[in-house]
């Protein structure tokens, strides 16, 4: 694997020079300050490419190898009369983004929210923090914060019994914090809501059913696949994250059986996925090594995370090797994907950075984006390599 690191920019508290400390090459960027659905310029590109290679004569060479993300305008999602607009920049930024040499685009096609979660502070037994998703919270956001029209109906009755005990009022300050988690945009992103703007964007998914989704993700990929396809682009489309449906919005890439229909849709080389061992495993149905060996040739990008679940399909954020995804299996899987591509070890391997990690040790007296501090992604990238290393020797020896 292509070991890589997700940089935010040059207001990220982790800067480059710890970057190559912690052993990564690959560098996973975007130009976050640009509005959503606007035109990548070459200019833009080169400038931040720059940044990123400009030192590398002197010190250890970083190269910028995936852009996360260039997101999707909603008026795409929706399927609104000028999303050819859109579509058109898009197009063309995928051309400017081939041009300067960055190959590989991940961008995900969630209505709404991104990645969810109700807590970024889970206390762990050791006293590290990590992200928790809690099922019976976010029921009591959607059915009291948000006063969503019919939400009880999507949770069962334990999960609306447990939700009663979390906190006596909708105004208490629990559901502030919530709000501030779910709406207000995480870091990084390019976009956060205010409440009323929030309510407004899921209202405008009310005659939207998964079909239709799917044929507005369908009408995009037809538009989008050749031309990534000419300028040597692969996309890579990320996982819904958690796999299941929030606010009753639909969710298209959750399962295998989502994964193999939007291969599918355009069965080009280009058309690809991004592997989220985090977000397809906390479907406890999937089986994240097989998806490797049946659609390995499509995977363009990794994400190596493990979460720890319970049986309301409540999640935390594990570390990297204990958790529900079977790690060993899954990078057993890659570096034969990648044997068979025969790039072991070279700068064509598939990129891969470790996601998200616990807030610990120094990093809890500093200020830190959620999920992007840099000692638990270091220690997770770490134990990551090692696994790789030790999988590499025993097949070699078989």
């Amino acid at each position: 694997m292509q070991h890589a690191w997700r940089w935010y920019g040059p207001k990220d508290p982790v800067s480059l020079d710890d970057i190559r400390q912690a052993g990564a090459t690959a560098i996973v960027n975007a130009l976050h300050e640009n509005p959503i659905g606007e035109l990548w310029t070459r200019e833009d590109i080169l400038k931040r490419k720059n940044l990123i290679e400009g030192e590398n004569d002197q010190k250890a060479p970083l190269y910028w190898k995936v852009v996360e993300s260039v997101p999707v305008h909603e008026s795409i999602k929706q399927g609104l009369p000028d999303r050819d607009h859109w579509i058109a920049n898009y197009q063309q930024t995928l051309r400017n983004l081939g041009a300067e040499g960055i190959g590989t685009v991940c961008y995900n096609f969630m209505p709404v929210v991104d990645w969810t979660r109700t807590s970024l502070t889970r206390r762990l037994a050791n006293g590290a923090l990590a992200l928790d998703f809690d099922l019976a919270a976010f029921a009591y956001f959607d059915i009291h914060i948000l006063q969503r029209e019919g939400a009880e109906a999507d949770y069962d009755l334990a999960t609306l019994e447990r939700m009663t005990t979390l906190a006596p009022t909708a105004n208490s300050s629990y559901g502030q914090e919530l709000m501030r988690i779910i709406v207000a945009g995480l870091p990084g992103g390019q976009e956060g809501y205010s409440f009323d703007a929030f309510k407004e964007r899921l209202a405008a998914y009310r005659e939207i059913d998964q079909g239709g989704y799917k044929e507005n993700l369908r009408y995009f990929l037809e538009a989008v696949v050749p031309v990534a396809a000419e300028a040597g682009v692969k996309l890579a489309i990320h996982p819904d994250d958690p796999p299941y449906p929030l606010f009753g919005l639909p969710r298209i890439l959750s399962t295998e059986a989502d994964l193999a229909e939007m291969l599918g849709m355009v069965d080009n080389e280009a058309n690809g996925f991004t592997l989220c061992t985090g977000s397809f495993g906390a479907e406890k149905a999937n089986d994240l090594s097989g998806m490797v060996y049946r659609h390995g040739s499509r995977l363009h990008f990794i994400h190596l995370r493990n979460v720890a679940f319970f049986e309301d399909r409540s999640f935390f954020e594990s570390e990297h090797l204990v958790g529900h995804a079977d790690m060993y299996a899954i990078v057993e899987a890659i570096v034969k994907e990648e044997a068979k591509r025969g790039v072991l070890g070279s700068a064509s391997a598939i990129p891969m950075r470790p996601d998200h990690g616990h807030q610990m040790l120094d990093d809890l007296r500093k200020h830190t984006n959620p999920g992007y501090s840099a000692i638990g992604r270091l220690k997770g990238l770490a134990e990551l390599r090692g696994l790789e290393v030790a999988i590499l020797r025993q097949l070699g020896s078989s």
